[in-house]
């Protein structure tokens, strides 16, 4: 079994150059998966993509799996490398999070493939750090920074794909948010009448969100909030950082 493709020099110290590089190869397959979903992708479409036979591009990648990686990390590159820490956790952590949103809600597949298996290519990696450090000095454990950031991720991701699933429910029925809601009116006033439902009558009656303009922002916003509430200490405690290894 050949090193992970992070640990192979992208140009062998011999021979002639690669006629191809990984960034080429990432933003083909990237290309194909945003267009056809990621089940298109294939070794056979992507060489065909980039005018080099199935063969020759085992030479650049062992697997499909590989390939994904390439993809994964290519995308981590597109709003550049992270800034240095801010020093204030949670508006590092917002701008993270955002930045998760953003990559799936651009590539939809991002979601799936980033759920499989952690990604260990030089952009994924230094976006990995850049969150760690935004928890740095908040009093957490090695385990308990790892935790917040695993939950924190499953949040943004749980809430991307419940907004592309929205959209793509929408582009089925051919109407638009507004419209959807204009076609349910008659249904809920009989759902009010009946009485059985008050909860979800003064949902329909009295919530503001479900009828916002900018519903999407202003729920991600605040459950974002409070998913930051429930992982980050309180500022008003002091902080210290608790060893990890067992001193006993």
């Amino acid at each position: 079994m050949r090193d992970v493709i992070w640990d192979r020099p992208e140009r062998a110290a011999k021979g002639p150059a690669p006629s191809r590089s990984r960034q080429q190869i990432a933003a083909v397959a990237v290309t194909l998966a945003d267009a056809e979903g990621i089940e298109a992708v294939s070794m056979r479409k992507v060489a065909a993509a980039l005018g080099v036979g199935t063969t020759s591009l085992y030479g650049y990648v062992d697997s499909k799996d590989e390939l994904y990686d390439l993809m994964v990390d290519w995308v981590e590159a597109e709003d550049g490398p992270p800034p240095p820490p801010s020093g204030d956790s949670r508006a590092d952590l917002t701008r993270l999070a955002n930045r998760i949103r953003g990559s799936i809600l651009r590539h939809p597949w991002m979601a799936g493939v980033t759920a499989g298996r952690p990604n260990f290519g030089p952009n994924s990696l230094a976006w990995v750090e850049f969150g760690l450090a935004a928890m740095d000095g908040l009093g957490l454990t090695l385990d308990e920074m790892l935790i917040a950031s695993d939950v924190l991720q499953a949040f943004v991701r749980g809430f991307a794909l419940r907004e592309l699933a929205e959209q793509q429910a929408l582009r089925r029925t051919g109407l638009t948010a507004g419209e959807w809601g204009r076609t349910l009116g008659p249904y809920l006033k009989s759902v009010e009448k009946s009485g059985r439902y008050p909860w979800f009558t003064r949902i329909v009656q009295d919530a503001r969100v479900p009828h916002a303009e900018n519903r999407q922002e202003l729920v991600f916003a605040t459950g974002l909030g409070r998913i930051l509430d429930s992982l980050l200490p309180e500022p008003t405690q002091p902080v210290t950082r608790r060893r990890t290894e067992n001193t006993d």
